[in-house]
């Protein structure tokens, strides 16, 4: 996404979760761990008080690694469940295919085995039509199978589908990893623990950026098995922090008093306040479930010029004239109804 400025600083995006702040809570347990000395790489009492809580949240009996953003974390987590002649199954649309500058296939050497999925999501059906080739030496080996939690286009895998998928790969030999960096989002809306969603997956991450925080994701390891090269592998991909206090304290922060829930639940019903908002204007179509923190709708390219000369979005499909709107932990209902007004007003 664009590095660029945003134009219109004195209203609330709707482009990305990531154009949000830092939570208050979390600014202030930076600001905190900031008094004195602390041991280096995650020997910290910030760090390891975060990484005890997200272990008992999701059951793991593995271990937790923090690291410094979503690629790093998918990189690392990939890199602990493959061989060097192993592939990954994704959706095309998965963030590991298309927002990560080919970061898996060029620091792993992993070729990337990706699946039309026009909800974002995979089911046994389309893992099995990327297994052509096993056990022949001219093809990748199909060894990881790649879900996003929630998905890029804002829908969220079933508890059922998950054991569905997660079923098929143990029967198939193949490992599970997923991408949560909008896990909170998911857990939000399914009304369920994060464990269980973790007890489907091997090895997943845990998104803290895109739901408060200044800038943390942590890589959670289910068996004690997978991560015995984790720690070296991090270091080895440049996501080993020296002063991991800072990370560390932002990750207790949101961990402590269920703040990462209460976040994502906020962002999540601020996408359906915005999405119910839209049903009675003309000429704008809601294209996926709101399950998640955003909204994907197909409006024609006049409305959305004339939106965008007033408010920050991206234009997501350009050709079929889809834009997403993102809702953060901060998201108000004034936002959302003030944006609303603006949609119903250029409507026309």
């Amino acid at each position: 996404m664009s590095t660029a400025a945003i134009p219109f600083p004195d209203r609330k995006s709707f482009g990305s979760d990531n154009h949000a702040r830092v939570h208050p809570s979390i600014m202030s347990a930076v600001t905190e761990a900031n008094s004195g000395d602390a041991l280096p790489y995650g020997a910290d009492r910030w760090t390891t008080a975060a990484s005890s809580e997200l272990k008992r949240l999701s059951g793991a009996q593995g271990e937790v690694y923090l690291v410094l953003n979503g690629t790093g974390a998918n990189v690392l987590g990939l890199s602990l469940l493959l061989g060097r002649h192993e592939a990954v199954i994704c959706a095309e649309s998965a963030h590991i295919n298309t927002d990560e500058c080919g970061a898996p296939e060029q620091i792993l050497g992993s070729k990337l085995l990706t699946v039309p999925a026009p909800d974002g999501k995979l089911t046994p059906a389309l893992i099995a039509s990327r297994l052509g080739g096993r056990g022949d030496e001219h093809f990748p080996q199909p060894a990881v199978v790649c879900l996003t939690q929630a998905t890029e286009f804002g829908t969220c895998y079933s508890l059922d589908e998950l054991a569905a998928i997660h079923e098929f790969c143990a029967d198939n030999g193949l490992r599970v990893y997923l991408d949560g960096a909008r896990l909170a989002n998911a857990a939000a809306y399914l009304g369920c623990d994060l464990a269980a969603i973790a007890r489907h997956a091997d090895v997943l991450s845990f998104g803290g950026t895109k739901n408060g925080a200044m800038g943390v994701e942590a890589l959670v390891v289910m068996s004690p098995s997978d991560a015995v090269s984790a720690a070296y592998l991090r270091k080895q991909q440049m996501q080993l922090v020296s002063k991991m206090r800072y990370l560390g304290a932002q990750l207790d922060a949101l961990l402590r008093d269920d703040l990462w829930l209460r976040n994502a639940r906020n962002s999540n019903a601020m996408a359906a306040r915005l999405a119910a908002g839209l049903a009675p204007i003309p000429g704008v179509e809601v294209v996926y479930p709101v399950q998640a923190d955003a909204v994907f709708a197909r409006l024609s390219p006049e409305h959305i010029a004339a939106l965008q000369k007033e408010w920050t979005f991206h234009v997501w499909d350009e050709d079929a004239s889809v834009v997403r709107w993102m809702a953060a932990f901060d998201t108000q209902e004034s936002d959302v109804d003030e944006f609303l007004t603006s949609i119903a007003a250029t409507a026309s």
